[in-house]
């Protein structure tokens, strides 16, 4: 199956490069290009995309607003931050937007075609790096806790504890070794949890765990 991908820069030549190494990968096909989040929001709707690829700096709209209106809008399709700035504040933005994945331009073209396979599948691209520098945002700018998500009460103490090492950072190979589980029963639990607390990926759960006070950052 073809998976479908928007590409939003504002800058002409990037765009070409991007779509070019899209174009050229099994599997993959570029759907269309946008030069502003205007035209990401308005191409997306249209095109529906398995996949948008968003640059944050972006004149009319930026990427995280764009993001956020794609997510709230097309529940179906995913975002993909692509930027040149490793920033706090856009990590911390682009996943509170919905989005699905952060990645820095400079990533390896082939890592970068990995990370597109791998967000359109339904999977979150949030390394133990990036999971730390949301925790840092979330230590520097605690906000009200909201109301616990549906589910949490069906959420078993097992479950609390996965979400509780997601939530600080930790890979599923690193809480299979922690909680001396094979790699089979975390994935299972992490897809329980998804269900039960109505996320989309990992980046979704890591927030709903801070936000809701069910992990306090430390």
């Amino acid at each position: 199956m073809e998976l479908r991908v928007l590409v939003a820069d504002d800058q002409a030549l990037l765009r070409g490069s991007f779509r070019v190494l899209i174009d050229t990968a099994p599997g993959l096909r570029t759907v269309g290009e946008a030069g502003t989040g205007a035209e990401a929001v308005e191409l997306a709707g249209r095109e529906r995309p398995d996949l948008v690829l968003m640059d944050v700096r972006m004149p009319e709209m930026d990427g995280i607003e764009a993001t956020r209106r794609i997510c709230r809008d097309l529940p179906g399709v995913r975002v993909l931050i692509l930027t040149t700035f490793d920033l706090d504040s856009y990590v911390y933005s682009a996943l509170r937007a919905g989005a699905s994945g952060f990645l820095l331009k400079d990533t390896p073209p082939a890592d970068l075609l990995s990370a597109i396979q791998v967000v359109a599948s339904g999977e979150s691209l949030l390394a133990p790096s990036v999971t730390r520098r949301l925790i840092t945002e979330f230590v520097r700018r605690p906000g009200p806790v909201q109301p616990p998500p549906p589910g949490l009460d069906g959420v078993t103490d097992r479950e609390r504890e996965v979400l509780a090492l997601i939530a600080r950072g930790l890979s599923n190979t690193e809480l299979a070794e922690h909680l001396h589980l094979s790699p089979a029963t975390v994935k299972t639990h992490i897809g329980h949890l998804l269900a039960k607390l109505h996320a989309r990926d990992r980046a979704q759960l890591v927030i709903a765990a801070y936000e809701t006070g069910l992990v306090r950052p430390r």
